[in-house]
């Protein structure tokens, strides 16, 4: 069993950064994703690392704005956003444990999400 905590989201300017982060309980070296959901829509990728931070992968609507990381010895996956726009607010989820495809929102667990709100 795997339990994710994610955190670091707030209400933030056009322009502004945020640091998120998604703690995993145990040593959980899994596949790590991030989506988010806004209201009305379905929850969509953003960015997914492998067991090893060795690969990773980003939605392009995030690509070169965002960037994703991991401290296995602190079991931690970060999620770097700059240049937040309206457009990104969200509430972001993390998981663990892809089904097959780490780009799709098919995971075993699943955090409780965390709240960016960016105002114009």
């Amino acid at each position: 069993q795997v339990q994710l905590v994610e955190s670091g989201g707030g209400l933030v300017q056009a322009g502004d950064s945020l640091r998120l982060s998604c703690a995993a309980s145990g040593r959980a070296f899994y596949t790590i994703g991030w989506f988010r959901q806004a209201p009305g829509k379905e929850r969509e990728f953003v960015a997914y690392i492998n067991s090893i931070g060795s690969v990773t992968s980003y939605a392009d609507l995030v690509k070169g704005r965002f960037t994703i990381s991991r401290d296995n010895a602190e079991n931690i996956v970060s999620l770097q956003m700059n240049s937040l726009n309206p457009e990104d607010t969200a509430v972001y989820y993390c998981a663990a444990d892809p089904y097959r495809y780490p780009d799709r929102a098919q995971y075993n667990y699943w955090g409780q999400g965390t709240q960016v709100t960016v105002s114009s």
